[in-house]
């Protein structure tokens, strides 16, 4: 106590201690890291045939910690048998990774084949989730597979690109559907990034039970999508009854414009 009479005070006025530099500054880490546990973060998931890497462009024009996601047999987790791959498997490794990071209050972003990985993952960590972005997503009739819910015209190029139980995309195929709206350097770039995937994956009934959940969703309709085509996000759109978002894209927004992609989850991120 010091001071008891202080006139300027009216009252007793105690010295309080004070703290050293180093304890100020071990104070104020565990603040930073308690109050980064609680912002809203950005989990992406990415397609058929990428990996994490295909969120290069995107992330630096986020404004929200984003994490990207490798799927077992690509990327991080290259070591993973393709063969063996199931959509479980893909939903834990997306649980896995959030758990790692003890994200919550997550904006789900999931792209392309991505629409049958999201249900399971609302069904592991409903609790973490704030809201789900499909962009220009996968999402057949529930119990049915992926390739009943490809064009025609793009099923035939995907069963040519299937052997021993592998899904590989040839260049030239790719740069057809998934380069339009690129020129050649974005879209040397996007190609160099193909990576195998489990064809088991797109013949396995999926399970669409998680979008019953009371979690907001938008979906980013690709307007010159010419892999998930109109008519297909169409009908996802009617299945899923999500807010809907227009962008003038082929199906790869993420490499083609990542600032107008950006622009639209930095919105709902708020």
């Amino acid at each position: 106590m010091n001071n008891p009479t202080d006139p300027r005070l009216g009252f007793y006025s105690l010295t309080v201690p004070q703290a050293s530099p180093a304890e100020l500054n071990s104070i104020m880490v565990r603040l930073m890291l308690l109050a980064r546990r609680y912002v809203m973060a950005f989990v992406l998931i990415h397609g058929a045939s990428f990996g994490a890497n295909c969120w290069d462009e995107l992330i630096p024009h986020l404004s929200a910690e984003a994490l990207a996601v490798d799927l077992p047999g690509r990327g991080t987790r290259a070591e993973v048998d393709l063969g063996t791959v199931t959509l479980a498997d893909c939903a834990d490794a997306v649980r896995e990774d959030v758990e790692a990071k003890d994200l919550r209050d997550v904006v789900l972003v999931g792209h392309s084949f991505a629409g049958v990985t999201i249900p399971r993952v609302l069904d592991l960590i409903p609790d973490r989730i704030r809201h789900v972005v499909l962009v220009s997503a996968v999402v057949p009739a529930d119990g049915s597979r992926v390739l009943d819910q490809i064009d025609p015209g793009v099923r035939g190029l995907v069963e040519q690109s299937i052997a021993d139980g592998v899904y590989h995309q040839t260049r030239e195929g790719a740069a057809a559907m998934l380069c339009n709206d690129m020129d050649e350097a974005t879209a040397a770039s996007t190609l160099n990034r193909l990576a195998d995937d489990s064809a088991a994956l797109l013949s396995e009934a999926v399970n669409l039970s998680g979008y019953g959940r009371v979690i907001p969703r938008t979906y980013v309709h690709l307007t010159r999508d010419q892999c998930y085509v109109e008519e297909l996000q169409q009908r996802s759109i009617a299945l899923l009854r999500p807010d809907v978002i227009d962008l003038d894209t082929g199906h790869m927004a993420m490499i083609s414009a990542p600032e107008e992609l950006a622009a639209v989850l930095n919105a709902i991120h708020g």
